[in-house]
């Protein structure tokens, strides 16, 4: 990554009973802003465990698509909400969701997932389930969550909130580069990114928004690695 374990508190691991080992560090943010890389790079580089919360509202989505449920009917979304079994892996350097047992990391980053996902991230039993289940894995902290309602619903009592953003031009050149296909157009990737944004901020549950207490980091101008960096150097403040 880059970025050794930085020595905070005059120690480069996290032992029990430091701030660093209970520290819970939000970030939240749109689609292509580069959560999930800066997120996961953070926390493997403070020896912390990451917590992909769009995975989980992924992995549901893929189960209802799954097994014939209406994607679009919130009521039929909203009575399934409790049956299938999610399980998210913490290790930054290799973050795991299971649902009912399978591997889904890779199914539920297809274009059929990531059309669906916004409809059933709105249902607030989807929520509600959701939700306990990232404070349960958050526990007593020692952890990079990712999301888009992290600071201001999950764990609005985080020590640092993050929120992280981006032109839609250079997040829709970065989801590109990231799925790494010549073949899609960007143009079609900005307006569905655009599309996404409209159904995250304007949900009544939860909506995509940062924290009054938020940092707001714009990493247009920026590379993962200063990105990186910066956040390392908010988490350090904090812990002074």
């Amino acid at each position: 990554m880059g970025h050794p374990p930085q020595n905070i508190e005059g120690s480069s691991t996290v032992e029990a009973r430091t701030p660093l080992a209970t520290i819970v560090v939000a970030v939240d943010g749109p689609s292509g802003s580069g959560k999930s890389s800066v997120s996961r790079a953070v926390a493997q580089a403070l020896g912390l465990r990451y917590l992909d919360t769009g995975a989980m509202y992924r992995a549901v989505t893929w189960w209802m698509l799954g097994n014939g449920v209406d994607v679009h009917d919130a009521a039929a979304v909203a009575a399934a909400a409790d049956k299938p079994d999610i399980v998210s892996g913490t290790d930054p350097a290799g973050p795991t969701i299971t649902v009912d047992g399978v591997d889904v990391a890779g199914p539920i980053r297809g274009p059929e997932v990531t059309a669906a996902v916004s409809a059933v991230s709105a249902v607030p039993e989807i929520r509600t389930r959701l939700v306990a289940l990232q404070r349960a894995a958050i526990g007593e902290g020692g952890m990079v969550v990712e999301g888009r309602d992290i600071g201001t619903v999950v764990t609005p009592d985080a020590a640092l909130k993050v929120y992280l953003t981006a032109s839609e031009a250079a997040r829709a050149a970065r989801r590109n580069a990231e799925h790494n296909d010549p073949r899609t157009d960007v143009a079609a990737t900005q307006a569905d990114l655009a599309r996404r944004d409209a159904l995250d901020s304007g949900r009544v549950t939860a909506p995509l928004s940062m924290a009054a207490d938020g940092v707001l980091v714009d990493t247009t101008e920026m590379d993962r690695d200063q990105v990186v960096a910066h956040l390392l150097g908010l988490v350090e403040d904090r812990l002074r």
